[in-house]
């Protein structure tokens, strides 16, 4: 029996994804000590303990009450698989008995892992294949920091750029990056994390200001009507509003600030586009990264050339905004951007 299967069959609650003061309660609860909530974070977040029997520094009996009631809530992958350019996939599951894709990519000395927050994704942007698998729930803190504490290989870096929207599932979000980043758990740097929105301005508003992470926003053109075309999203969430937010936070220090921009040969690749987003992003501090389109079934949009991606990046560059081509990485394996998609992937 799997361990997700095990927690829907009991009732058990899930101690994987809970911050100190929830493990606080859980100890509480318990009769245990204050002090245990530390030992429990720990034994979480650090040694990645996959069964509260091996917690030894707390005694036996604790062990046993605790296991009435909780399970550490790890969930094993189910399936990996493994590009020619080193970038692996990862099919987890999830505590609701759905399925996510989570992408480890290895770049010299960085090691970057993409993870998911949805299921799918509400968003139904035309050039991803997460959003034409639909909404089929948002992910628990327990779900969003298993796909880290999975991973057995050093991580330089955490992107929230997988499956789903994460301003779509803020308090899970913020949740997940305050256990990644506090003393009491994983303590990373929010420096080496990025979280990726399409511009939901009120919940951005809320992680902008509850969270020191890096903020990603997906652009992919500068001009509005186009931008509906592409994004749905734009139509109740404009560029233009979440750009004037921005504009009120400081970018210049410690957070940065990106804008993802997919490139479509014809579409969005001319030179007048280069002129709008330079006009658009004038006087934030930030950068731009250009992404390369993988072609998904039954969209009409193709890659644009490698010359029109120079003549955007150093268009870009030339006018102070400093300008970067990703490189596209898992392609072989559906594990590049906007190729996500668990639908029929299930356990």
């Amino acid at each position: 029996m799997k361990a997700a299967d095990g927690e829907r069959l009991t009732g058990c609650k899930t101690l994987l994804g809970m911050t100190l003061d929830e493990l606080r309660s859980v100890a509480s609860e318990a009769h245990l000590p204050s002090f245990a909530a530390k030992q429990l974070a720990r034994w979480l977040y650090v040694r990645r303990a996959t069964d509260i029997g091996v917690m030894t520094d707390l005694s036996l009996a604790a062990r046993e009450r605790l296991g009435t009631s909780y399970v550490v809530g790890r969930h094993a992958a189910v399936l990996t698989q493994r590009s020619l350019d080193g970038t692996e996939k990862y099919l987890f599951p999830t505590s609701g008995g759905a399925t996510v894709e989570t992408v480890y990519i290895p770049d010299g000395e960085r090691a970057t892992l993409c993870v998911s927050s949805q299921v799918g994704c509400r968003m139904n942007c035309l050039f991803c294949l997460t959003g034409k698998q639909g909404f089929d729930g948002s992910l628990t803190p327990g779900d969003i920091i298993n796909q880290v504490v999975s991973q057995e290989r050093p991580l330089t870096n955490i992107v929230f750029m997988g499956q789903g929207e994460p301003m779509d599932n803020l308090d899970s979000v913020l949740r997940a990056t305050e256990i990644l980043t506090a003393d009491y758990g994983m303590a990373w740097s929010p420096r080496r994390i990025t979280v990726s929105t399409v511009g939901l301005r009120d919940k951005l508003r809320r992680f902008l200001d509850e969270s020191r992470c890096h903020v990603a926003v997906s652009l992919h053109t500068p001009l509005a009507e186009q931008r509906a075309q592409l994004m749905p999203a734009e139509r109740a969430m404009p560029l233009q509003e979440t750009i004037d937010l921005l504009r009120r936070y400081d970018f210049s220090g410690q957070r940065r600030l990106s804008f993802e921009y997919i490139v479509f040969g014809g579409v969005n690749d001319s030179l007048s586009h280069a002129r709008a987003t330079a006009r658009l992003l004038r006087g934030l501090a930030c950068r731009v990264n250009l992404i390369r389109y993988h072609e998904i079934p039954g969209v009409d949009l193709r890659p644009a050339t490698d010359e029109a991606m120079l003549r955007l990046r150093d268009y870009l560059t030339g006018h102070g905004i400093f300008t970067t081509i990703r490189a596209s990485r898992g392609q072989d394996i559906a594990a590049a951007c906007g190729l996500l998609n668990t639908n029929g992937k299930k356990i």
